[in-house]
């Protein structure tokens, strides 16, 4: 199942050559145009399905409404800082990056930083080129011993981590997500921030940038670290409070930081650039060659991946469809739709609260990925001119929709077959439940009516439920259809429930009129899947 044919994929800015030759060898048309104006960009994108940026582009929410075509933005390198993601989502253009392809990069930055901090050795190589010989002036400590502080143990920080704990350093940590036994098996003690600030000689941030880490050191925070403090912030500008860090040098409370990354980049504001504890770089962390290689050739091959089919990986708002890739997922998901479809057309309504409900342990986790596939199936076909597993649950919820999932494990079948899922519109009669045989998509219930065969839910099918009198409207369609040319491919009748009947059709194509099948029906619904 391939997201979308990619035709023209626009790289602005510079990246390896191997990213534009992985691309052109999955067949993807590939323009390279680093260093465009924000202006220059908003036309050149305006034809492209795919946009790979690094640090510079800005993929603002009025670049991503230029892109006509755009369905896929990657990010070369770790974090979407410089992509608005929410507006991404909003469009259903799915936001990918690599966050593994820089991690060692920015850990052995981080820990040459560490290194200079404790022996000042740019300060003291600055003097030398001056002609001094400063040797009293430049007195450093040893890391063995000392304590680090970690806030944040994914991939970056755990790297930084082991290589410091070769110098004897130990090392402690806060990350509110790594659970603390997978922290010490490579050698971290988690403790409560509380905790960490007044123990450590050294401090590493290694966290996005959110709501909750902006600011994390602040002027109340280092006021509860030992005096003479070491900073080091090598992931994103505005973790460390840049004001109160000058504060804390000023006072000697903060013995010295070093900063690769600053709030406003590059830094108008050269008082803490600087300041003479001050160790500085220009955003460098990524910067080696091996880093550019691998951030290029991974998001190279995500993107062809996804091209093909073959897989969905490094997604930032498009988790619902990384399971679309998967051959054991892709019925549910096609099924999840069609059910939403159904319960839209039988209720001509698309809001309200939809419970989605799966049955059976196969199915356990599917709620988080079926959820959005109702969703989409719901709103197919109204205002929204595209929607996606991408943006289906946040154009549902702009719509007045929301979808629930509950889960229970009890076998649907008494065969115990594969699972069983079911949706329905709260406060209305409307439900419906299918299942997935081999790998097609099916019908099982309807309003409380059961089919004895499971009904295929694909092409151009038929529901209609015949008017009590009218046993039987089947003759009425068969002729409607011999004088429209149309095939009849299947044909299922559901058992009676609660006064109700229904007759799902499989078509060869959609019927243009159903007026002389209306008077013998009480309700017809055609719907494409």
């Amino acid at each position: 199942m391939a997201l979308a044919k990619l035709q023209k994929v626009l790289i602005s800015d510079s990246l390896d050559p191997c990213c534009r030759e992985i691309l052109q060898a999955g067949g993807i048309g590939v323009v390279e145009k680093p260093g465009l104006s924000p202006a220059e960009l908003l036309q050149e994108i305006r034809d492209c399905d795919g946009l790979i940026v690094r640090s510079a582009t800005k993929v603002t929410a009025e670049v991503l409404a230029a892109a006509q075509r755009l369905r896929v933005v990657g990010r070369a390198g770790t974090g979407v800082d410089n992509v608005d993601v929410e507006a991404a989502t909003r469009k259903g253009v799915l936001v990918m990056n690599t966050p593994a392809g820089n991690s060692l990069s920015a850990a052995e930055l981080t820990c040459g930083m560490i290194l200079c901090l404790a022996r000042q050795i740019p300060q003291a190589a600055a003097s030398m080129k001056e002609g001094k010989w400063d040797r009293k002036k430049y007195m450093g400590m040893e890391l063995n011993g000392k304590t680090l502080g970690v806030l944040g143990l994914g991939r970056i920080g755990r790297e930084v981590a082991t290589r410091m704990q070769a110098f004897g350093m130990k090392t402690i940590g806060y990350d509110p997500i790594i659970a603390p036994e997978d922290s010490a098996a490579f050698g971290v003690e988690q403790l409560p921030l509380e905790q960490v600030w007044p123990r450590c000689d050294f401090i590493t941030v290694h966290t996005p940038l959110l709501p909750s880490t902006t600011g994390l050191l602040n002027d109340s925070t280092f006021a509860k670290c030992r005096r003479g403090v070491q900073v080091v912030n090598c992931a994103r500008g505005g973790i460390v409070d840049e004001g109160a860090l000058l504060r804390a040098l000023r006072s000697g409370q903060c013995g010295g930081a070093a900063l690769d990354v600053f709030t406003q980049e590059p830094p108008k504001d050269r008082e803490l650039v600087n300041h003479p504890n001050v160790i500085c770089c220009p955003h460098l962390g990524a910067s080696t060659r091996e880093a550019q290689s691998r951030c290029g050739k991974e998001i190279a091959m995500q993107i062809v991946d996804m091209a093909t089919g073959k897989g969905l990986t490094g997604t930032v708002n498009g988790q619902a469809l990384s399971k679309a890739f998967a051959p054991e997922t892709k019925p549910w998901i096609a099924l999840a739709k069609a059910l939403g479809a159904v319960l839209q057309a039988m209720a001509k309504q698309a809001h309200g609260n939809v419970q989605v409900c799966t049955l059976g342990t196969p199915l356990q986790e599917a709620g988080s990925y079926l959820c959005p596939a109702v969703a989409s199936g719901m709103l197919a076909g109204g205002t929204h001119k595209e929607v996606t597993l991408v943006n289906a649950l946040l154009l549902a919820q702009e719509a007045g929709l929301k979808v629930t999932a509950t889960h229970n494990n009890l076998a649907p079948e008494p065969d115990g077959s594969a699972g069983l899922l079911q949706v329905a519109l709260q406060g209305t009669p409307h439900r419906a439940a299918g299942t997935v045989q081999g790998s097609t998509p099916v019908l099982r219930e309807l309003n409380g009516a059961t089919f004895k065969q499971p009904v295929p839910l694909s092409g151009s099918v038929l529901i209609y439920r015949a008017k009590a009198q009218e046993p039987s409207a089947l003759p009425a369609l068969t002729g409607l259809l011999g004088k429209a040319g149309v095939q009849l491919q299947s044909y299922h009748s559901s058992s009676a429930a609660a006064g109700e009947q229904w007759s799902v059709a499989g078509l060869s194509a959609p019927l243009p009129d159903l007026g002389e099948l209306k008077p013998r029906v009480t309700e017809a619904l055609q719907l494409q899947l």
